[in-house]
């Protein structure tokens, strides 16, 4: 007869990811678990295996529920730089305001961690990073194509720059940055890619 679950996997892997992000992984032990979940071990061990398998499956749903869905607007919006500029000021509204204020970036995290020594974590923080600068390109392609772009200014490069400065206002919230400071930071660099 199959073991049937009397809690919601889905739920419970949403208490975790906002465990993991707010605390970090190094921070956060499975008796952490267990008391934000309010499941025993048997059944955390039964349904995700241990807690590096739990962390793999919470930085994966990260990932597709809050990194990739703003990845995929930015990519899709054909305005531009002010494209670039309204996904930077909703990323520093997000991590300096509302429930998750504070808490950082949950990959920004991993790559400063140990945790990053894991081939699948490692393998996961490549693609997001390349999602991140895949759709930052795409925005400043559309800049080119519009002219808003200072002249010699390389989309490649420029994407490069714009995806450390993400990760940057990720690490510098979860420091407890000023919003407005990370705003003129992202402003000034904007401007030094714009052709006005």
């Amino acid at each position: 007869m199959p073991d049937i679950k009397h809690f919601d996997p889905d739920a419970v892997l949403e208490t975790v990811v906002r465990l993991f992000w707010r605390r970090g992984v190094a921070s956060t032990g499975i008796q952490d678990v267990v008391t934000a979940t309010g499941l025993n071990r048997s059944s955390l061990y039964a349904t995700f295996g241990g807690k590096q398998e739990l962390y793999r499956a919470a930085l994966r749903r990260y990932l597709e529920q809050r990194s990739e869905p703003a990845f995929l607007r930015l990519a899709e919006d054909g305005r531009g730089l002010p494209a670039v500029a309204d996904f930077f000021a909703a990323l520093i509204e997000a991590r300096c305001s509302g429930p998750y204020a504070r808490w950082g970036c949950m990959v920004s995290s991993a790559h400063a961690g140990a945790e990053s020594s894991d081939p699948d974590v490692r393998a996961a923080l490549d693609r997001h990073h390349q999602g991140l600068r895949e759709a930052l390109r795409a925005a400043l392609v559309t800049a080119e194509a519009e002219h808003q772009l200072a002249p010699g200014t390389d989309p490649d490069a420029a994407a490069d720059l714009l995806a450390l400065l993400a990760y940057g206002v990720n690490l510098r919230s979860r420091a407890g940055a000023d919003a407005r400071e990370l705003g003129k930071t992202v402003t000034a660099t904007l401007q030094s890619l714009s052709a006005r």
